[in-house]
């Protein structure tokens, strides 16, 4: 009885330890809301300040269910100020419902199908000698490459985004903040 009750303090004191430490995930605040790794995308991104033209036209692209599912997605989020780089207008032309598959188009440029976390995407980048290319869920491919320790995509357009806050975990996938809407061709 006493080894029985030894082993289950010890096995008990293992996990306290390597689950709490080893499997844990960080909640990392967005717009000023906490972006709880047990929650999906759309769950998190609803609650930040910095991201409420993003979730409007998620909605207005009908890609809450998508972007709600199992994934995993990576998504690189552009905040309200990266919107509000476009030209005057922009946003409230593809919120319209006769514009929902250029919207759709644009929105899901900013997601790639799997979990790539800024760790995955560093060696991708390490092993094309400088830049890793990914293929977006829009069927456009984007350049991530380094400046110095800042994270920097390319779209299709030339056009440069960098990744301010990295590896926002979800549960069904992994956000980075960028500050530019990246744009197809």
């Amino acid at each position: 009885m006493k080894i029985q009750k030894f082993f289950s303090v010890a096995i008990l004191g293992l996990v306290l330890v390597f689950g709490a430490n080893s499997f844990a995930q960080k909640t990392v605040t967005v717009g000023g809301a906490p972006m709880y790794p047990a929650k999906n995308i759309i769950e998190n991104a609803v609650n930040s300040k910095d991201h409420t033209t993003l979730v409007a036209a998620v909605k207005a692209g009908d890609l809450v269910e998508t972007l709600s599912s199992k994934g995993p997605f990576t998504v690189f989020a552009p905040t309200n100020e990266a919107f509000s780089k476009l030209p005057a207008g922009t946003v409230e032309t593809l919120v319209k419902p006769e514009n929902k598959a250029m919207l759709q188009g644009i929105l899901t440029y900013h997601v790639l199908a799997g979990k790539f976390n800024s760790k995955a995407i560093a060696a991708a980048i390490k092993a094309g000698n400088g830049i890793a290319e990914f293929k977006t869920v829009q069927g456009g491919k984007i350049i991530c490459k380094m400046d110095g320790k800042k994270l920097v995509i390319t779209d299709e357009k030339g056009n440069k985004s960098t990744v301010t806050i990295a590896d926002v975990n979800q549960s069904n996938g992994v956000i980075h903040v960028v500050d530019t809407v990246i744009m197809h061709n």
